[in-house]
């Protein structure tokens, strides 16, 4: 009997003891789980600040790492976390290079105009420079990455041209256009536009220099990842170059060949057509040729009006002087009658000899 009092007490210690063990386990457990729990929010929390403030101009960096650290409270693996933190500051970077904004809501961020300022010379006079770059329906033929280039009216072409691996197209609108001097034009497009001027500026007879300034708006992914490594400046200045080669390889061949667009544009508005400018300049021409005919015509009576004064003074040499020939015939002495004309000593001998 002794026994079994003893066992049960040892027992019901044990049992105590078993279920003390496991409720101090339950609350360690409890408290854990609440304390993760606290801390998890309090992390997310942080990072959902961290991250709409980067979005809002605190860097791709901040983003990377907050993305990282979210990932992690909820529970990520830290290669996955990284990972995911590698690719939003990535993507951050590339969204500012290109004039957007991250983040949802954010919103469009304007994008800032790329200025492309280029200038080459070329071997020929200047309206030759000018006609052949008015011929637009040759640039395909010798620019490489030009495809089409469309006259719809004297003001107006479409273009079409590679862009990538991406075809674009856009038109463009004549604005100002002087022969000779300057082509300005405003152009749209559903991937950006490219508004310019284009001057031609004669340093002698046989040298031009082509000036080019560019507004480029890039607007599609192509063009604003072009963007980043200035892509469309390297591609102006190459074009340019295939210009000037085209030039001097088979327009200098025969330069009358290409007579251009000779008209005049007006806020946008042709104020003088190609017919009646040729008519202009031809009548310009025959002017100038008859002035210079009778230039040389002067030149060359102006040594006979030299020579003439000379052979005037000596004709008045030979005639008598307006004294002798107004004075009367009655006052003029006269020689005595019988009186010889032979010199005085001649007639002095001839006396001496008798």
């Amino acid at each position: 009997m002794a026994m079994t009092s003893g066992d049960s007490r040892g027992d019901l210690i044990t049992k105590a003891r078993d279920q003390l063990g496991a409720d101090v386990r339950d609350l360690m457990t409890a408290l854990g789980e609440r304390a993760v729990q606290v801390m998890s929010e309090q992390l997310t929390g942080a990072t959902d600040r961290l991250g709409e403030y980067a979005r809002q101009g605190g860097g791709p960096g901040l983003v990377a790492a907050a993305t990282g650290a979210q990932k992690l409270a909820e529970g990520g693996s830290p290669m996955k976390a990284l990972l995911r933190a590698g690719m939003a500051g990535g993507k951050e970077k590339l969204m500012a290079a290109v004039g957007g904004k991250g983040g949802k809501g954010g919103g469009g961020k304007k994008l800032k105009v790329t200025n492309i300022v280029e200038a080459i010379e070329v071997g020929v006079p200047a309206r030759v420079a000018y006609n052949q770059w008015t011929q637009f329906g040759d640039f395909p033929g010798f620019m490489k990455k030009v495809e089409t280039a469309e006259t719809e009216s004297d003001e107006k072409l479409t273009w079409k041209a590679q862009i990538l691996w991406s075809h674009r197209t856009w038109e463009s609108t004549v604005v100002r256009q002087v022969p000779d001097k300057l082509i300005h034009w405003r152009s749209k497009g559903e991937k950006g536009r490219v508004d310019g001027t284009v001057s031609f500026h004669e340093l002698s007879p046989d040298l031009t220099r082509i000036l080019v300034v560019l507004e480029y708006h890039p607007q599609g992914l192509f063009e604003r990842t072009g963007n980043i490594w200035r892509a469309q400046g390297r591609r102006v200045r190459l074009e340019l170059k295939h210009f000037v080669r085209h030039v001097m390889t088979q327009t200098v061949l025969d330069r009358d060949s290409v007579t251009g667009w000779r008209g005049e544009i007006k806020d946008s508005q042709v104020v003088r057509d190609h017919e009646t400018a040729l008519r202009e300049e031809q009548g310009q021409r025959e002017e100038q040729g008859q002035r210079e005919e009778q230039d040389g015509h002067e030149e060359r009576e102006e040594p006979e009006k030299q020579a003439s004064p000379r052979r005037r003074t000596s004709e008045r040499a030979r005639r008598p002087r307006p004294a002798e020939e107004s004075r009367p015939a009655e006052s003029r002495p006269r020689r005595a009658a019988g009186t010889s004309r032979r010199p005085v000593a001649r007639r002095q001998r001839e006396e001496e000899d008798q």
